[in-house]
């Protein structure tokens, strides 16, 4: 099957990045959410990354221009889905969120459309139980910033097609992605390993153990990381963080206990960037 039209919703941070991989890889495009404000806001991103990216030489005038007439952003979902051949879910890591995005997409898509979600824990087999199409369902797991990082995990539930699997892989690749394969289970390969060293830290610097800066400089200069997990947390969202750790914990046991300090951060309203205050304080941060 030839993926023309794609599907993108929820315009957050990964949304938006999606969507603008699709839409400059030449499919035709649609990011939808509920929010006017959010889609405004995902807008002004996809113009200034692209705008960026012209202005240091790493992308033609031409290709951002075919970014802007391949992407269009609605409140309406019902339009786009029932056009799309694949459609990719990006809304918070929420089980019941996530629920009713799947059945909704499943009642107004195509028959022949593929359902992905963009989850970084919860199980595909499950996700796949909210369709009619569970040898359709699959997760596509995008990393932040999705324009600059290379990887996608295609995670497989119990009923997805090797058909599947082979569309959102040549798709991934087309969007300039490499792909890895993963069977299913709780975390998959790279969330479980992130929320592991993120909760860690956070620890860390609960106890006292060095300053923020500290712990992601030494982690960056001693691990050869190309981010701190504090950093790396912030730019995620906090939210988003205690979210996979509340899940894996119920999946996997005690180590992904999320650090108290984190909760408290949520809890405060410190979700990371996109607040403009998490573990660190970014400029015109909220008072």
């Amino acid at each position: 099957m030839t993926i023309t039209n794609v599907t993108v919703a929820g315009a957050g941070v990964m949304g938006r990045g999606i969507a603008y991989v699709s839409a400059l890889a030449g499919f035709h495009t649609t990011l939808v959410d509920i929010s006017e404000s959010q889609l405004e806001s995902a807008k002004h991103h996809v113009e200034k990354t692209s705008q960026k990216g012209v202005a240091k030489g790493k992308l033609s005038e031409e290709s951002a221009d075919r970014l802007q007439q391949h992407l269009h952003m609605t409140t309406e979902i019902e339009p786009p889905v029932e056009q799309t051949d694949l459609f990719i879910e990006a809304v918070p890591e929420k089980r019941e969120l996530k629920k009713t995005m799947l059945e909704t997409a499943d009642e107004f898509a195509p028959a022949h459309a593929v359902i992905a979600s963009n989850t970084s824990t919860i199980s595909p087999t499950e996700l796949g139980s909210f369709t009619t199409r569970a040898s359709q369902t699959v997760v596509m797991h995008f990393f932040n910033p999705v324009h600059l990082m290379p990887l996608v995990e295609i995670v497989k539930g119990l009923e997805t097609s090797a058909e599947t699997v082979e569309i959102v892989r040549e798709t991934a690749e087309q969007m300039g992605k490499e792909t890895v394969e993963v069977n299913e289970f709780p975390g998959f390969v790279t969330s479980r390993i992130s929320a592991l060293i993120g909760n860690e830290a956070i620890h860390m610097l609960q106890e006292g153990v060095a300053t923020a800066e500290d712990i992601d400089k030494a982690v960056r200069l001693g691990l050869n990381f190309p981010m701190g997990p504090l950093e790396l947390a912030d730019l995620v969202g906090l939210d988003a963080r205690l979210n996979n750790l509340n899940y894996l914990h119920d999946k996997l046991g005690e180590k992904y206990r999320p650090a108290p300090l984190l909760e408290q951060l949520v809890q405060a309203g410190r979700l990371g960037k996109k607040t403009n205050r998490g573990i660190y304080q970014y400029e015109d941060a909220r008072r």
